[in-house]
């Protein structure tokens, strides 16, 4: 990533968007990825995988455990060492930062060891992230697991002894990671596990989970079986992927931003290998194009998108609600009121994310009516245009990515006409959690466009 400024502003598009965005692995499939590829009995390579702070958090914490995990960032691949279900170090601190899936994982992993001690941690923000579902039903399941701060967050003391399968009723209404976690380590345990969710779950990223799992099982047999709603069943078959690749997808999450692009400043991109795929937040882009937002197209390079109409929309992002800022963020140029619901659980993510959009919609002068589970966003021109009109607004990240780059394409918007900038992001380096080179792709987005518009204008006589 580029060195960015504490404050950086948006240069607006004076022309519709046009070329390719090379989007970044996912960080979804990263980490689990990451996780499978130690359980397994053999080496493994992930290939497209994301190199991120969220990622190196993992891959530093399995080193830390004991694996063999060589990074080759220039081609997008790490080597991992599996070690067929075993945890070579018998005694780990873990720091895990701000990477919820990192957290929920490791306590997964550490709590599945046979023998070892392991005390995992974070900063304070990570403190105040949901474990509670999580360690209660690796508490049922026979864990040690000791909360040395407030009881249900970290950090965390493991005293590891196994698991001893059975039977487990686990809540993950606030996060399905939890959930993930405990179905990838539960072909660890002594006897098959039988989770029930308490309360349902989001099932997109579980889904993702149980359809990895199978990919790291002999002849792709499945690993978890969905019983019903609520109840799910994992075999005691080994992880036995070994010798061989696994291909990263890119990241459907950071493909939000630049689908979103082209409803902004108009034109098309290209969005690079991005199929459907194992990730829930496609839909993100399925949404857009239902609405008449966005056009799309599947062509063999990637999926093509192009402008459409800018109508408001009333939707329920409980299943892809990272996206949800995407939406919220470029709102105030759409015809009217749009309404996003199923949200209440992104108030305990990297940030409260609710509050934190309603916060800087107002600062731009929107309409924001805001509840517990929803938001309700008018569009406002002329006050955007008058707040604006002295110079750049800065818009706060409160240190979460999503903020970031959400409104960095709200800001490619030409709001005077005159390709001034008018909005600006504090922070912009905590992209580097999910997409360090963010700001260099938008960067190079621009040129392209820009350089693809002079070219069709005829030479001067």
């Amino acid at each position: 990533m580029s060195n960015l400024p504490s404050v950086l502003p948006i240069r607006p598009f004076t022309q519709p968007a046009r070329g390719e965005v090379t989007l970044p692995g996912s960080k979804s499939i990263t980490n689990r990825a990451l996780l499978l590829a130690a359980l397994c009995n053999g080496p493994v390579t992930l290939t497209g995988a994301l190199f991120s702070e969220d990622t190196e958090i993992m891959a530093e914490a399995l080193r830390q455990l004991g694996f063999v995990v060589k990074e080759d960032e220039a081609n997008k691949s790490i080597h991992v060492e599996g070690q067929g279900g075993e945890i070579p170090a018998q005694e780990a601190a873990l720091q895990v930062g701000l990477a919820g899936t990192a957290a929920r994982f490791l306590t997964a992993l550490c709590a599945a060891a046979k023998a070892g001690v392991y005390r995992l941690d974070g900063v304070p923000q990570m403190r105040k992230r949901p474990m509670k579902g999580l360690i209660d039903a690796l508490r049922s399941l026979g864990a040690d697991i000791r909360c040395t701060g407030e009881e249900g967050f970290f950090p965390l003391e493991i005293h590891a002894r196994g698991l001893r399968g059975g039977s487990v009723n686990i809540d993950a209404r606030e996060s399905s990671q939890m959930l993930s976690a405990l179905l990838m380590v539960a072909p660890l345990a002594a006897e098959p596990v039988a989770p029930a969710t308490v309360g349902g779950v989001r099932w997109p990223f579980v889904q993702m989970t149980a359809t990895m799992m199978q990919a790291f099982h002999r002849d792709f047999a499945p690993a978890v079986i969905r019983v019903d709603e609520e109840h799910f069943r994992v075999t005691r078959e080994p992880y036995v992927l070994s010798g061989v690749t696994y291909q990263i997808e890119p990241d459907a999450t950071a493909a939000s931003y630049y689908a979103a692009l082209p409803v902004v400043v108009g034109g098309g991109l290209t969005l690079r290998q991005l199929h459907p795929g194992l990730q829930g937040d496609t839909q993100f882009i399925a949404m857009l194009a239902g609405a008449g937002l966005l056009s799309t197209l599947a062509t063999p390079p990637g999926l093509a998108v192009a402008a459409g109409v800018r109508v408001s929309l009333t939707q329920n992002f409980s299943e892809f609600s990272d996206t949800f800022l995407t939406l919220a963020a470029i709102a105030p140029l759409l015809d009217g009121p749009t309404t996003i619901t199923g949200i209440a659980h992104t108030r305990k993510q990297e940030t409260d994310r609710v509050a934190g959009m309603a916060r800087e919609l107002k600062r731009l002068g929107q309409g924001v009516v805001e509840t517990d589970d929803t938001l309700t966003l008018t569009p406002n021109l002329a006050e955007l245009k008058a707040r604006a009109v002295s110079g750049p607004v800065v818009i706060e990240t409160y240190g979460d990515h999503r903020f970031a780059m959400s409104f960095a394409i709200l800001g490619c918007h030409n709001l005077f006409g005159d390709g001034r900038p008018w909005l600006a992001i504090r922070n912009p380096a905590c992209c580097a959690k999910t997409f360090p080179n963010f700001f260099d792709v938008l960067a190079k987005v621009w040129k392209d466009s820009h350089q693809s518009a002079s070219s069709l204008i005829p030479p001067q006589s």
